[in-house]
């Protein structure tokens, strides 16, 4: 996996990571990427440094301690960002994550095997699938939840 930065045509920064640079520059030929603030399809990378961590304190005589990590995702940018974030916020506030026992945390519940309440997680598509043919409500976040579990 690669990490890039990447600036669409209208000054928007944000990034991504690939399978590959190969897989980079073929999604980019065929038009499958799109910024994530304002959807412009105009995506090129931009100058980033490389990112190269030392395996011990030896290998750093210079440096009396590691840099903090720096965070994958940058401060929300625009209006579809900000929602996101705030929407993330809600959820995790008001949600119990229950992983990858979603699917069957939601289906007891729609059973009433359980108690409702409110519970977000993980599910693979044909489970998700297999929860919505038989008529349990869900509906699909857009993020990906944070490990919460071990």
């Amino acid at each position: 996996m690669i990490h890039y930065a990447l600036k669409c045509d209208q000054g928007h920064d944000f990034d991504s990571w690939f399978q590959s640079a190969a897989a980079f520059d073929a999604l980019a030929q065929a038009g499958h990427l799109a910024c994530s603030v304002c959807g412009s399809a105009e995506v090129k990378k931009a100058i980033m440094a490389p990112r190269v961590v030392a395996k011990s304190a030896a290998d750093r005589p210079d440096e009396a301690a590691p840099e903090a990590p720096v965070p994958l995702l940058k401060t929300p940018q625009g209006d579809i960002e900000l929602a996101v974030a705030e929407l993330r916020k809600k959820v995790e506030e008001t949600s119990d994550y229950v992983g990858t026992d979603f699917t069957r945390e939601a289906r007891a519940m729609h059973l009433g095997d359980v108690p409702e309440r409110a519970i977000y997680g993980e599910a693979r598509p044909d489970q998700a699938r297999s929860l919505i043919e038989d008529g349990v409500p869900l509906l699909p976040l857009p993020f990906r939840p944070r490990q919460k579990l071990s």
